[in-house]
């Protein structure tokens, strides 16, 4: 069988994209996305506007949401559900406690910006479902403020400062409490998803690491890994194939668009799949 041109990872204004739906949509048409899914963090609140978008451009748009989990391999590893009901309570209802510990740690991180003594412009916080840090990086990078500081520490753009203040590690990070992984899967799978680690390599750079995490998730019930992504490389892609045949897991693949001006997400099909042969199973028929 023939598989449609997919990109099974793409971000709107309703979590960390620059866009709205309709408009990620029709990019993707453009590029000649057949199959796409707008998985944003934490919400499926776009999903309707994509999927008439959808009809309108002719791309078949798959459910889908990214949620962030903790970990002891890493405090902020991605999962994506596919082929969810969007109108599920209980997983509604999860959603909404996932998105109360994702502001809550960013309300941890901005006290811990000023305590470092940044100036917040929270106008690129509010009004969004899951405000992250990308949008607490522009916050800080766009306040007049700053400008000084910003140019001493040679921080050019608002993806410098996430690097150096926000993730793990740094200065200003925070941690969420919720989900584990274990627990992301099973609220995919009630609400009849399915669950596939988002980009390994992306957050675990080490091969016997991260083999050994997919090994555990496909324990715990992943059905499948994200082995084609923007930024791997062909023997990074090679190696998740090759784990994800031996453990019988979908493999899916993505440029992860956020949106035009992105520097590093910014054009769709912009992956790789390399010698190996992707598995989409029921996310090619959701």
């Amino acid at each position: 069988m023939t598989l449609p041109r997919f990109d099974l990872q793409s971000h709107s204004t309703y979590s960390d994209g620059a866009l709205p739906p309709a408009d990620v949509v029709a990019r993707a048409a453009e590029a000649g996305v057949q199959l796409l899914a707008l998985s944003d963090h934490d919400t499926v609140d776009g999903v309707r506007e994509a999927v008439d978008a959808g009809v309108q451009h002719g791309v078949r748009i798959v459910p889908a949401v990214e949620l962030s989990t903790i970990d002891p391999a890493g405090e902020d590893l991605h999962l994506l559900g596919y082929g969810i009901d969007i109108d599920d309570p209980a997983f509604g209802a999860a959603l909404e406690e996932f998105r109360a510990d994702r502001a809550g740690r960013i309300g941890r991180m901005v006290d811990a910006v000023r305590e470092l003594g940044w100036e917040v412009d929270e106008s690129h916080l509010s009004g969004r479902d899951a405000p992250g840090r990308p949008h607490l990086a522009t916050a800080v990078f766009e306040h007049p403020a700053n400008a000084d500081r910003l140019r001493d520490e040679a921080l050019a753009t608002s993806t410098d400062f996430l690097v150096a203040y926000l993730i793990p590690g740094a200065p200003a990070f925070r941690g969420r409490t919720l989900p584990t992984i274990k627990q992301a899967i099973d609220v995919v799978h009630a609400a009849g998803g399915v669950a596939v680690w988002a980009h390994p390599y992306w957050d675990i750079e080490d091969d016997a690491e991260v083999a050994a995490c997919l090994r555990r998730f496909a324990a715990d019930g992943l059905d499948g890994v994200e082995a084609f992504y923007t930024t791997f490389t062909a023997e990074q892609t090679a190696t998740l194939a090759a784990l994800a045949d031996e453990l019988d897991l979908l493999t899916t693949g993505s440029a992860d668009f956020h949106g035009p001006e992105h520097p590093k997400f910014s054009r769709f099909l912009a992956f790789d799949t390399g010698a190996a042969i992707p598995r989409l199973g029921p996310i090619n028929d959701a």
